[in-house]
């Protein structure tokens, strides 16, 4: 059997541009199935190579390494906390609030552009006369929860943004106060 040696001349050789599988040394072969058995193919950075890899042997141990890969962890194994929550939340109140007033925005500019001269009061009149009492309340009750949330919840970026309270107690007690004034505010604008 003859042994030899060939030093790799970049970091980064391809066989097939299409696959894109690297031709290197590093220390996650050692621990391959492939390679545990076979370590002396192996050493300090050159390739000892007793025959000429196929592209085959390349994917079948990149085949196998990937198998052994822990798969990325997702949110079923964290335990919820109020952090994460309160900012998915955020995010939403904040997408919701701007389509309603793209909604609203845009009412305004295509019936200006139509010429029905449609005005804020006109839209008013059309709310009070036209809805019914509980889709009035609804749709009070959803943007003044959502303002209400999505303002006390800003104010808290600024805190942090300041540098206070960046403490896991100190998020979970401002997050506390965001939703107390969220209740507060949010039943506040709903009673007007």
């Amino acid at each position: 059997m003859r042994v030899t040696v060939k030093k790799i001349p970049s970091l980064i050789r391809f066989n097939k541009p299409s696959l894109l599988v690297p031709r290197i040394a590093s220390p996650f072969f050692l621990h391959s199935p492939v390679f545990r058995n076979n370590t002396r193919n192996l050493h300090a950075g050159c390739v000892l190579k007793s025959d000429h890899w196929s592209g085959n042997r390349e994917e079948e141990l990149l085949v196998s390494q990937r198998k052994q890969r822990p798969i990325s962890p997702h949110l079923t194994i964290y335990e919820p906390e109020m952090s994460w929550y309160l900012s998915s939340l955020h995010r939403i109140s904040g997408i919701l609030l701007a389509l309603g007033f793209y909604a609203f925005t845009i009412t305004l500019g295509v019936t200006t552009l139509l010429g029905m001269q449609t005005s804020f009061q006109d839209l008013n009149k059309w709310y009070h006369e036209k809805l019914p009492k509980w889709s009035q309340w609804i749709l009070k009750g959803s943007a003044g929860y959502l303002f209400a949330f999505h303002f006390g919840n800003g104010i808290r970026h600024l805190v942090w943004d300041m540098g206070y309270k960046l403490t896991n107690p100190g998020v979970i007690k401002t997050g506390s106060v965001v939703l107390a004034g969220t209740l507060v505010l949010g039943t506040y604008l709903l009673a007007q």
